[in-house]
């Protein structure tokens, strides 16, 4: 044999050898790269790393290692468990609640966490320091009047009003996290890209549009992590994610394909199933026109095969919405009834509205996918451009990849939105709020939807601490939600992660949140 026939045999044996290790399942060593350390697979880079200025799951999946709240969820619930603080207590009028601290904890840099760190985040995101882009602020923190820092370790919150979500609040891993306060005077707005907190892992650096690393935190209070290094890898599309969870590339992915479970399952995967805390929708401008007219948004809510939606394009890995709200979340109302698929029906509205003839509209989209829609926006905006035209509706799609999304929506581009939510807190004040008068300032009312009584009965469910009382204000806020057609309520998205059989110790959680601290790989 020649030398150069020697040189491509033993090429071709290399290259195989890689192939197989890459797809055999057991093997630690191949699967991302090395046995302590964890390769997580993701749609797309953070918007940032300050809780205060993000309001995306890709942030929060990374912030959720870096940082810690007071409190945080039990696995599995959202009911409260002490984090930060070890206990807490409520005044009897429900307008002051004490915590008591966890002492011993260092932040990443070495600073004590104590009563002055909590006021530091939280006061940031108070008047007179808070900013307009900070988009949690006014829910997370709504009705706080003061943060006093009692002792070194005690701090009392005061609010003008009893707030039946705000402890659930506080366990949300946007906004409400404890961020370092010498890491917000050292890097200022730039913490977005130097997260400092007291979790299981630190930050080491950002590729962007490549990846974020993280190493484990020797110093940290809690279990010690299992991995010694986390790697976040973006990969934009779900099927090269999948394949690449498949070959070993990375060892969990999120973001999965329903046209990929069959696929990843028959090759060994596991994917992890979970009734969605979400929503995904669709979003009407109701300040402008076009779609300030009711009869408008309802002949397009008429005219979408939501049905359709869920049956082929997410093939039953998603629930057909009636409510805002998913079913298991109290004060859900099984009574609310939205607006079925008709045609002919949207059609005598369209004419009603003064397009007989139709009439055609922009909506823009994202790029990516998104737990509550795995199939990415721009599919989905093509199913409902196809179900549009059948009545003589022309909706042109313009799309943007996630980073870029915000700001298109925030300044109102096109005359549509599609978007969606993920719950924080398992509280139906967490859903129902979107759509209030005050949230449009900071972007959460992503449909500039504004009703002054549904506005009023949203305070009242806010600060009852009754269960009854507050499902029945609830059940009120979703019919009138539903009459007025904000937005086309489309699917609550099964929640889905996929990882390889080796690994160990991974869980779905309502809320979407991800830790990692307690995974490892075998």
């Amino acid at each position: 044999m020649s030398k150069k026939g020697l040189a491509l045999l033993l090429t071709f044996v290399f290259v195989a050898g890689i192939v197989l290790a890459g797809c055999g399942s057991g093997d630690k060593k191949t699967a991302g790269g090395a046995g302590n350390v964890l390769v997580f697979g993701a749609g797309s880079d953070p918007r940032g790393l300050d809780p205060a200025f993000v309001d995306d799951g890709e942030s929060m999946h990374v912030m959720d290692q870096i940082y810690e709240g007071l409190v945080r969820y039990k696995p599995g619930s959202t009911e409260i468990m002490p984090s930060l603080a070890t206990e807490w207590s409520v005044s009897p009028d429900g307008k002051e609640i004490t915590f008591k601290l966890r002492e011993g904890v260092k932040f990443h840099d070495g600073t004590p966490f104590n009563a002055e760190a909590v006021k530091v985040s939280f006061e940031r995101q108070l008047p007179p320091q808070r900013k307009d882009d900070m988009p949690y602020a006014d829910f997370t923190f709504d009705g706080v009047t003061k943060v006093e820092a009692v002792d070194e370790h005690t701090v009392k919150i005061t609010l003008k009003a009893p707030s039946a979500p705000f402890l659930a609040n506080m366990a949300m891993m946007i906004s409400a996290p404890i961020v370092s306060p010498a890491a917000v005077k050292k890097y200022g707005d730039k913490l977005m890209e130097n997260p400092v907190g007291t979790g299981p892992y630190k930050f080491v650096k950002w590729d962007k549009g490549q990846q974020i690393e993280l190493a484990a935190f020797d110093g940290y209070w809690g279990d010690k992590p299992k991995m010694q290094k986390i790697v976040f890898k973006f990969i934009k599309e779900n099927s090269v994610r999948a394949s690449e969870l498949m070959t070993g590339a990375v060892d969990i992915m999120d973001g999965v394909d329903t046209n990929d479970v069959k696929t990843l399952e028959s090759k060994g995967m596991k994917v992890l199933k979970a009734p969605g805390m979400n929503i995904n929708y669709m979003a009407f401008y109701t300040n402008k026109k076009p779609f300030d007219n009711p009869d408008l948004r309802k002949a397009i809510s008429m005219a979408i095969n939501r049905q359709n939606l869920v049956d082929y394009l997410y093939q039953g890995n998603a629930q057909l919405p009636n409510s805002i709200l998913p079913d298991f979340i109290p004060g859900y109302s099984k009574d609310v009834k939205p607006y079925d698929y008709n045609p002919e029906e949207a059609k005598k509205l369209l004419a009603k509205a003064g397009y007989p003839d139709g009439f055609e509209f922009t909506a823009i989209t994202y790029s990516n996918p998104r737990p509550y829609n795995p199939v990415n926006g721009e599919k989905l905006a093509a199913a409902v451009q196809a179900d549009l035209a059948k009545i003589g509706v022309k909706m042109n799609i313009k799309s943007y990849p996630w980073k870029e999304y915000k700001p298109a929506y925030i300044n109102s581009e096109g005359d549509a939105m599609f978007y969606g939510w993920i719950g924080d807190n398992g509280d139906a004040d967490n859903f129902l709020m979107l759509l209030e008068t005050a949230q449009i300032k900071g972007s959460l009312n992503t449909a500039k939807y504004s009703n002054p009584k549904l506005d009023e009965l949203i305070m009242q469910g806010r600060t009852t601490i009754d269960p009854a009382t507050r499902a029945a204000i609830y059940a009120e806020v979703q019919k009138i939600a539903v009459e007025d057609a904000p937005w086309v309520l489309i699917s609550h998205s099964v929640d889905m992660r996929a990882e390889r059989p080796n690994i160990k110790g991974d869980a779905l959680h309502p809320t979407n949140n991800i830790w990692l601290g307690g995974v490892s790989k075998e």
